[in-house]
């Protein structure tokens, strides 16, 4: 793998990995990056991006002389802790033969303990834009000799606002160097804008069909009438059929916590992963997940693309995603590393055409299925369109009413007459009367 491109010390990382063969995404990656020009980069979610920047990354700053004392070498920015530290454990392990250092910098840990890491010059930095912008204001970094740039699912760094953050750390950064853009996609909203920016000339690399689905995914959907009836349903997946690791998505934190609270009482060992906890308590959760401690963990949108954790045998969507984009990052956490997975979205009425708008984005027909003794009222709607979403039963608008010129009122004479009042006035009030005396 890289044999004749890459030093012994990563291909011996490599072997640490347990990588021997290079996905297609690496195969295009690898040996662009090492010819020293920008890249744009888009491949499908699990295709091995991220050992794709790694590598050349990795190889770029082995062969820069006097690399001790230059201060960071490689920056990759990237959306939530999650991603940050999932990375960091990816880029530790390709190094663990070579003397490269690698950190990362997110929100919620001790700025104290973070400029501590600063001062050891680690070569590459991973970093989430906001917590790195506090530190490049308080003067903590110097990426004046930086040689690669990354930013890894740039799309999500854009939808979470984090574009300012880019483009001002972007200022901070050698001019010279080189720029990765990895996006799910290439036709997010404002990317064309920020490429303008950040990158020179670059080269677009494209792996797959990016609304594609994998095909060793199987997408299902069961009808629920209510909320009581997608937790019946949620239990009984999660009793009844035997996963060892089960990913529960939720579009809101405080369901996330419910369901939590839920599958406890029911026996099964879960755990929430949302942003309002602490940095410490998502690692923990994180690294029980992964070590098979526990059997579940019902998430909030931020884990979509953030956790990389082999063996997920299933993907639930308590909540209906917002996006065919949404789905993919969500069903993409299961079927990783060319293993089978299984994606289930829990679909009521209110959610139908949102479901139905996913389908036609990926160009896929999602599996109907029951479970016995828990089939619902809702069978889906009685009138579809074309598309196969429901027909509205919008009331007709009433005919506007032509306004009627109101009749033009004969204005009342005053009396002539000095306390006398008109006796066929109507104008609301009562007569004056004359105070009486004594």
């Amino acid at each position: 793998m890289f044999e004749q491109l890459l030093d012994r010390q990563l291909l011996l990382g490599l072997d640490n990995l347990g990588l021997e063969t290079a996905t297609p995404v690496q195969e295009a990656v690898v040996p662009a990056a090492l010819s020293g020009g920008d890249l744009k980069i888009s491949a499908e979610t699990g295709s091995g991006k991220t050992l794709a920047y790694l590598l050349p990354m990795a190889q770029k700053i082995l062969d820069t002389p006097g690399r001790q004392q230059a201060g960071t070498l490689g920056l990759i920015l990237v959306p939530t802790r999650e991603l940050a530290h999932q990375v960091l454990k990816h880029c530790r392990g390709l190094l663990a033969s070579s003397p490269l250092k690698a950190e990362a910098i997110t929100g919620g840990a001790a700025f104290k303990y973070q400029k501590a890491i600063f001062r050891k010059n680690p070569e590459i930095i991973i970093a989430t834009p906001g917590r790195l912008v506090e530190h490049i204001r308080l003067g903590s970094t110097d990426f004046s000799a930086l040689s690669v740039l990354v930013l890894d699912e740039a799309d999500r760094l854009l939808s979470m606002g984090f574009s300012e953050d880019v483009l001002e750390i972007n200022q901070h950064c050698a001019p010279q160097r080189q720029a990765l853009l990895l996006s799910a996609t290439l036709k997010h909203k404002g990317l064309g804008s920020l490429t303008k920016e950040l990158l020179q000339s670059p080269t677009t690399i494209s792996i797959g069909v990016v609304r594609q689905p994998h095909s060793n995914i199987q997408h299902q959907i069961i009808l629920a009438d209510s909320q009581n009836h997608k937790d019946q349903l949620l239990c009984a997946l999660l009793k009844s059929e035997a996963y060892k690791r089960v990913l529960v998505f939720s579009t809101r934190r405080i369901t996330a916590d419910r369901l939590a609270a839920l599958l406890r009482k029911e026996g099964v060992r879960v755990a929430p992963l949302h942003g309002e906890l602490r940095t410490e308590d998502r690692k923990r959760v994180v690294t029980q997940f992964s070590d098979g401690k526990l059997d579940a963990v019902c998430a909030s949108e931020l884990a979509a693309r953030g956790l990389d954790i082999e063996s997920i045998d299933l993907v639930l969507n308590y909540d209906t995603p917002y996006s065919g984009d949404d789905y993919l990052h969500r069903s993409g956490r299961t079927g990783r590393a060319d293993a089978s997975g299984l994606a289930i979205s829990l679909v009521a009425a209110s959610e139908w055409n949102l479901m139905i708008s996913i389908q036609r984005y990926l160009k896929l027909n999602f599996e109907q299925r029951q479970l016995p003794g828990l089939k619902g009222k809702y069978n889906g709607p009685g009138k579809t369109k074309s598309s196969g979403k429901a027909v509205g039963s919008k009331k007709k608008k009433a005919k506007p009413q032509t306004k009627v010129a109101p009749k033009k009122t004969r204005r009342p004479s005053k009396s002539k007459g000095k306390g006398k009042t008109n006796k066929g006035a109507n104008d609301g009030f009562a007569p004056l009367t004359k105070k009486r005396r004594g």
